[in-house]
């Protein structure tokens, strides 16, 4: 199955060619930076143990309520409609406080599905729809997946065993200020200094560019591109892997 939402940097042209990578068996599996959960969604189970993660506050409460509060949420986005006007008050509406998870969902979720690319910053004015019509699946393959809301460094360290198989899809180089998420140049080297020490194995994906292949050098560096989803042409990237 596809993700509910389309996220900057998704992963569904990409996902087969990148689970087509992992290895035949593993015990656990764990999206370090889960976004719109691309991979994850695209096998109806990687393991015995999954995890979601991403340090998004937001995103992770939409993941959250969808996984608990499935009929509440799609009672509180029906009472959106596709408008310039919703899409400017949602946006600073989810800037205060005092609403409930739920609440903040709906206000996240709408922004998502209206903005231009999906970034948030941009109407889109186009017809698509809020429709919560596949909220029901979603909702139940999540009910296998811990949700977590933690910085990337500790989460590895917490799940690191030696049959675990981590997902990357961190910001990619140069392109960190798309995300609403803090990701510095020190970042990189910390994730790669985090992923040098475990226990388990890692994939990683990133867009393809000299600094990155001189700092995962000493792992195994697959070429790949895919559609550019903002502009034409394709965008080359690369996959990799510490086995």
């Amino acid at each position: 199955m596809k993700s509910f939402i389309p996220w900057v940097g998704g992963k569904t042209l990409l996902a087969k060619k990148i689970i087509g990578e992992f290895p035949e068996t593993f015990g656990r599996y764990i999206e370090v930076f889960g976004g719109g959960g691309s991979v994850l969604f695209a096998s109806d189970k990687h393991a015995k143990i999954e995890v979601y993660n991403d340090f998004n506050s937001d995103l992770v409460n939409l993941f959250r309520c969808l996984k608990y509060h499935r009929s509440e949420l799609e009672r509180e986005i029906d009472g959106y409609i596709n408008a310039r006007e919703v899409f400017f008050e949602l946006k600073e509406r989810i800037k205060c406080t005092g609403f409930t998870d739920i609440q903040r969902a709906a206000m996240f979720y709408c922004p998502i599905k209206i903005s231009y690319g999906s970034k948030l910053d941009t109407y889109g004015c186009s017809n698509k729809s809020l429709d919560t019509d596949r909220f029901s699946e979603v909702s139940e393959r999540l009910k296998r997946v811990n949700i977590e809301h933690k910085d990337f460094e500790e989460l590895i360290k917490q799940y690191d065993r030696p049959d675990a198989l981590f997902y990357c899809d961190p910001p990619y180089h140069t392109t960190e200020g798309f995300y609403s998420v803090k990701f510095t140049e020190a970042d990189h080297y910390r994730l790669r200094d985090t992923l040098y020490g475990i226990k388990g194995r890692f994939v990683l994906s990133y867009n393809d560019d000299e600094f990155v292949r001189e700092l995962y050098k000493d792992c195994m560096i697959i070429a790949a591109e895919r559609q550019n989803n903002l502009g034409s042409g394709v965008f080359k990237e690369v996959i990799i892997k510490n086995y």
